[in-house]
């Protein structure tokens, strides 16, 4: 028995199963825009996962995980942000437009006042723990290797954003309900 199915419907489904953002540089990216209704159902009815699609990226979200990579690379970048901003720069021009080098990124890291939590992570523990996390995100479509020494993030970084500023917005909710009490 034959389905038809839009053209690049394995890579599409092998990409978002495996956690890696599609991007408009992806030639299934337009397929996936093309047949957006398609996929919402496809993957809500198949997996129960829900697609995300947005003009930058796509991604599916489930809830039905058990993996500590996203809560790794959010407290990478986290600490990253927290650590530019401390140094008068302005991390969100730098994570839209700038790159970072392996050297940069360690000094932030050896020198960050979170070094306890640094130290306790194994994808940021060190130097060589925080290339391998690189290297994944790189397979995620997080982030693009310039080179073998530097990276820049892509568009798929607003979605730890978003995450953060939820996350924010969710705390100062309850803190103004438990002063109400």
């Amino acid at each position: 028995m034959k389905f038809d199915c839009p053209n690049y419907h394995n890579i599409i489904v092998g990409d978002l199963m495996n956690g890696k953002f599609v991007l408009p540089k992806e030639k299934h990216f337009d397929t996936i825009i093309e047949n957006r209704d398609y996929y919402l159902s496809f993957f809500s009815r198949s997996f129960g996962h829900e697609l995300v699609v947005q003009q930058n990226y796509c991604y599916l979200l489930s809830d039905e995980t058990n993996e500590n990579l996203s809560r790794d690379i959010s407290i990478f970048i986290a600490i990253l942000c927290y650590e530019l901003d401390k140094d008068g720069r302005n991390f969100l021009d730098q994570f839209e437009y700038g790159d970072f080098s392996f050297e940069e990124v360690d000094a932030i890291f050896d020198n960050s006042s979170f070094s306890d939590l640094i130290g306790s992570n194994n994808h940021i523990k060190d130097s060589e723990a925080r290339r391998k996390l690189v290297k994944t995100m790189s397979s995620k479509n997080i982030i693009d290797r310039t080179d073998n020494e530097r990276f820049s993030f892509t568009p798929a970084y607003n979605v730890f954003f978003d995450f953060a500023r939820d996350l924010a917005e969710r705390k100062i909710q309850e803190t103004e309900i438990d002063t109400d009490k």
